[in-house]
């Protein structure tokens, strides 16, 4: 019997810092081991996968869709079987360039921390291989399609 598919998604938020370095911004979950994503969440009933990134990214790092330059070439599923739990994830992410870079961060109750950071840092802090995977494709893309 095959497991059933619980759907999310999000944005791989980033920003060139003063030194043109790229950023990417990780949150720590308030709950369980504290891991770091970027901002992402399930999908509310008849809703897309995009709708869903733009109103998790509002809702849990306070980052309007305005402030981002969301790339649709960019957009990659990850899948995993979470520990414990009866269903396979499946989340998609678009790559986001945060327009103003000093656009404030506001963290809602699910994250207790959040960090800018640039690759190496983001993928020390992202433990798992999935995610570590999906760093190094974003970074991989903005040096092909050298970012402004």
């Amino acid at each position: 019997m095959s497991k059933a598919v619980r759907k999310a998604a999000g944005f791989v938020v980033y920003r060139k810092n003063r030194d043109e370095i790229i950023e990417y911004l990780l949150m720590q979950a308030s709950y369980a081991n504290h891991h770091w994503t970027p901002p992402k969440g399930h999908l509310e009933e008849n809703e897309s996968s995009m709708d869903a990134a733009i109103r998790e990214t509002d809702e849990e790092a306070g980052i309007k869709v305005k402030d981002l330059s969301v790339d649709h070439n960019f957009e990659k599923v990850l899948k995993y079987e979470p520990k414990d739990k009866p269903f396979t994830k499946q989340v998609t992410y678009w790559l986001a360039r945060l327009i103003n870079p000093e656009t404030p961060v506001v963290l809602s109750n699910e994250h207790q921390d959040y960090k800018w950071l640039p690759l190496v840092e983001a993928k020390h802090l992202a433990s798992y291989p999935e995610m570590q995977e999906l760093l190094d494709d974003c970074e991989n893309y903005l040096v092909k399609t050298n970012v402004k």
